[in-house]
């Protein structure tokens, strides 16, 4: 694509409106700016979109959001599957309501009906409607965690689940093919709305997906019991939370929840936060603060579009607030999920577990203890929610719980993404258990190290913006595939995988054999003391990202075990 043509295009064609010419004319002269903006189109992936706000074929706006609709509609009248219609959310970023508009008017000139909810939702809420209104696809506006420049649009189809292959291959196809803006269709709000192409989603679908979720609780009697002396301090980050979360909190009991005033009403410039992301601790400054003037058990965050969830708990022994990593968080719901169903008898025979390959390592003792199977995906949540599909349609497995490092979890099939209301409520209701027995969720989770060893993982990633930093992603890819170490840090590979090339090496025999899994640009190594590291470019941000993970006799020896192999990890991009 040649930006600089491009570029004058859209300064020159009427399509374009007065307010992209105007920031288009801004950046004239500025030949590094125009590049950046224009030297592509947006990347349609396989989640769907995601980029900075602004004018220009490589950013988020209104053009390329109907673009990216258009070719979504292509697909949808090509499957015949128009008639159920798509369902629409958005998050509190700048643009989303106007994104989810403009995609909801796309639709419906191409006669497909859409239901889009008046106001902000969480991106689970999402996924629940989707199959609660027995639609074809759905389509929710967020960029998630990223920084407040961000936007995006995340793809789903009638399953409740992001698109996997081969329909996300597929729409890429059918968006790649639109090549002439001014060809997209659109219409009027009030003409959409006047032919029933537009519809306003009710207060049923809140109801029923906070009815799913409070069904989901294990012991009503203990949060019954303690839920009134349980304090919980709660901050939304500026995003979609607020609501929800404070209101299934409320219907179950607990009423000690102090929220985060600063940080309680949707802004999509996150004043108070340079990054609305809970695995930042700093976006838990304001909550902390809080938790010390009101002496919290638990501290609580949630992104802008509510599926990822951030914790700290007090730790009576010394009065600090301890955070947990996304793994840790993910080990205390499933113990207690997995325990409870058992004494409970309703715990499946053929229950399985579901994570990626880049989460730690503790869910394999633990699924073992309980007889459950493991069964790894690869990163993305996307692949946890295709494996709820696939179990109902083979009725190999029962779904048990879901959940990935990044802060993910998702409880129950009410919803085919990761849910932080959900995991809300099932933290609190693991709290309310602890504090049942004496205990705090900081005393849980030394159980658990001690019964199933001292697992530390760490996660590190290196930016790398623009066409150079694409460049140089995939030099170090590529680099590290030419020349497989053979140890990493003083420890034997085992095993290396790659999954770009579905292909699996057994390092001592040189045996050689497929991964199983989908083709994905990640690179994986086993280390023997059931240590491993994995390398992949983020699907979402300008970022290589390396996983590391050990395992100790105590703490202090799995601290030192990571701190070395995530330097030896870091040093393979050099």
């Amino acid at each position: 694509m040649d930006a600089g043509k491009t570029y004058r295009f859209w300064l020159e064609d009427p399509y374009f409106d007065g307010e992209t010419k105007e920031e288009l004319r801004r950046i004239a002269g500025d030949e590094k700016e125009i590049e950046e903006r224009f030297y592509r189109d947006l990347e349609f992936g396989t989640g769907g979109l995601r980029g900075i706000i602004g004018a220009g074929t490589n950013r988020m706006n209104i053009y390329t959001v109907r673009r990216a609709t258009q070719g979504l509609a292509n697909y949808i009248i090509r499957e015949r599957a128009q008639s159920k219609g798509v369902a629409i959310a958005y998050d509190s970023r700048n643009m989303s309501g106007e994104f989810a508009d403009e995609a909801a008017l796309c639709l419906a000139a191409n006669g497909i009906k859409v239901y889009i909810f008046p106001s902000l939702r969480p991106t689970p809420m999402l996924s629940y409607a989707v199959r609660k209104l027995g639609c074809t696809a759905g389509i929710v506006v967020t960029a998630s965690h990223n920084p407040p420049e961000y936007n995006g649009y995340k793809v789903y189809w009638e399953d409740g689940g992001q698109i996997t292959a081969p329909k996300d291959r597929e729409i890429i196809g059918e968006v790649g093919r639109i090549t002439d803006y001014s060809a997209v269709k659109t219409m009027d709000k009030e003409e959409a709305a006047a032919c029933g192409f537009y519809r306003i989603i009710d207060g049923e679908i809140d109801g029923g997906y906070m009815d799913e979720l409070k069904s989901l609780v294990l012991n009503p009697d203990v949060i019954r019991k303690e839920a009134k002396d349980l304090k919980i301090v709660y901050t939304p980050l500026h995003g979609t939370g607020n609501l929800p979360v404070r209101r299934v909190l409320k219907e179950l009991g607990f009423e000690k929840v102090y929220v985060v005033k600063e940080q309680e009403l949707p802004d999509g410039g996150f004043p108070t936060v340079s990054y609305p992301n809970p695995e930042d601790q700093d976006s838990f400054v304001l909550a902390l603060r809080l938790a010390e003037e009101v002496d919290a058990d638990i501290v609580l965050a949630t992104d802008p579009d509510a599926d990822r969830l951030g914790v700290y708990a007090k730790d009576v022994r010394t009065g600090k607030y301890e955070g947990f990593t996304g793994n840790m968080s993910g080990m205390l719901i499933l113990e207690y999920q997995l325990e409870q169903r058992k004494a409970a008898g309703t715990l499946p025979k053929n229950g399985a577990v579901v994570t990626t390959i880049v989460s730690g390592k503790m869910a394999r003792k633990i699924t073992e203890a309980y007889q459950v199977e493991l069964i790894e995906t690869l990163t993305g949540f996307k692949y946890i929610g295709e494996q709820i599909k696939l179990f109902e349609e083979n009725g190999s497995h029962e779904y048990v719980f879901g959940y990935e490092e990044s802060y993910g979890c998702l409880v129950g099939t009410h919803a085919r993404d990761k849910d932080a209301v959900a995991a809300v409520m099932a933290l609190c209701e693991t709290a309310a258990f602890c504090k049942s027995r004496g205990m705090t969720l900081c005393d849980k989770m030394r159980e658990l190290f001690e019964t199933y060893g001292y697992f530390k993982e760490a996660l590190c990633t290196v930016t790398l913006k623009g066409q150079e930093g694409a460049k140089r992603i995939e030099e170090i890819m590529e680099g590290i595939r030419l020349k497989v170490p053979e140890e990493i840090g003083g420890l034997t590979v085992t095993q290396y995988r790659d999954y770009r090339e579905d292909l699996k090496i057994d390092m001592a025999d040189g045996k050689e054999s497929h991964t199983g899994l989908p083709k994905s640009n990640v690179l994986y190594f086993e280390l023997e003391d059931d240590a491993w590291c994995c390398i992949r470019p983020s699907g979402t941000e300008p970022k290589i990202k390396f996983y590391i993970g050990v395992r100790g006799r105590d703490e202090e020896e799995a601290v030192t075990r990571l701190r070395s192999l995530t330097k030896a990890v870091e040093e393979l991009a050099d």
